[in-house]
């Protein structure tokens, strides 16, 4: 919306600043975390009022989850409203890719409030059905992979491209659209079962933010992608915006997340934020790198897979509890540490991830 006074720039002006993503995503990380401080405190008071005993704790889980009896959940909600504020302010509004990965981010966090709601008020870990949440998530990320490859360039429609290799592209053809649809929905699904413990996944969110941020403003600059050997695709480097606007309202949100938390992130913003991943990867055609900067998301993923599937053909478990960072708390690792470890393989993560778009 800013960007409009553009118009009334002359070249030289405060005005021109407007023009610069640079100067857009500092300015939308900055509005997004003082909305985040702003509001943290009124929204968990809201949700406090509104919820009663709080999110439901799992019988199951680790004995040290029954000291968070009461904890108000939904504080998603907080994240996606400082980033829907300072997105819609900052990022231009005539480009796709920024409404394609906001609709997308909303669509999924719908879905989580829906299944955040239902535990609330029935008092049940068990929400919305998982089909259903799986049906729903499949539904909006076809018609996201869909809109991303009508505005990516004719030469990279339907392309996968892969991280280290200069000049390789898969032509998926029709399969691209189920690829992206995993991509999307497998990123979201991956992110919800990461959160578990106070502040363990929105600090890797943040990160991979961060560094999708970085990969969208190169992708989106053709000098950048000349000189690195990196597909062009005109108009992503207008995502660094929303990355910015994430991160900023993501350190909000963990202002009162940390440990002991005031508020849970809920399935409102853990799905909608790991939808949103997936999204700008497809969007960036960088897909497989999110499987690297989100590695840590994978892994939780895995060690649900594997735990299930290994039970069932053996009625015995790899791990003493999934996700996998369950399995640490049983064997004994304090929260923060499991937490702040966890923090340090996304970092590793991520400098890999970069480290994509120069090696080839």
């Amino acid at each position: 919306m800013l960007y409009l006074l553009t118009e009334f720039s002359g070249g030289g002006d405060v005005f021109n600043l407007f023009r610069y993503i640079t100067f857009r995503a500092g300015g939308a990380f900055l509005t997004a975390l003082i909305f985040g401080f702003m509001f943290g405190q009124p929204l968990i008071n809201i949700l406090r009022r509104k919820q009663g005993k709080g999110q439901p704790i799992r019988d199951d889980g680790p004995a040290s989850h029954f000291v968070k009896a009461g904890t108000p959940t939904m504080g998603g909600l907080l994240i996606l409203s400082a980033l829907l504020f300072s997105t819609l302010l900052w990022a231009r509004l005539d480009n796709p890719y920024v409404w394609i990965v906001l609709l997308v981010t909303i669509a999924f966090g719908l879905i989580g409030f829906a299944d955040d709601y239902a535990k609330v008020t029935k008092q049940t870990t068990k929400g919305v059905s998982g089909k259903v949440r799986f049906s729903a998530g499949l539904g909006i990320a076809a018609l996201a992979t869909f809109a991303a490859a009508s505005f990516h360039p004719p030469e990279l429609t339907s392309q996968l491209a892969f991280p280290f290799l200069k000049d390789l592209l898969l032509n998926l053809s029709v399969f691209f659209i189920p690829f992206g649809m995993i991509v999307i929905v497998g990123s979201a699904n991956a992110v919800n079962l990461t959160d578990g413990l106070d502040g363990l996944a929105i600090m890797p969110v943040m990160i991979a933010a961060g560094t999708f941020g970085v990969i969208a403003y190169v992708v989106g600059n053709f000098n950048y992608t000349s000189y690195l050997g990196v597909h062009f695709v005109p108009g992503t480097g207008e995502l660094l915006i929303f990355c910015a606007a994430l991160f900023g309202g993501g350190m909000g949100f963990l202002w009162y997340n940390a440990p002991p938390a005031a508020v849970f992130m809920g399935d409102t913003g853990s799905l909608a934020l790991g939808g949103a991943l997936g999204a700008i990867a497809v969007c960036t055609k960088h897909e497989i790198v999110l499987a690297i900067v989100g590695g840590l998301f994978v892994v939780e993923a895995l060690s649900v897979i594997i735990q299930v599937l290994y039970f069932k053909s053996t009625g015995k478990r790899v791990f003493l509890m999934a996700p996998i960072h369950h399995h640490f708390e049983k064997k004994g690792w304090a929260e923060p540490q499991i937490v702040i470890r966890f923090w340090i393989i996304s970092l590793i993560l991520a400098l890999i991830g970069l480290a994509t778009l120069k090696v080839r």
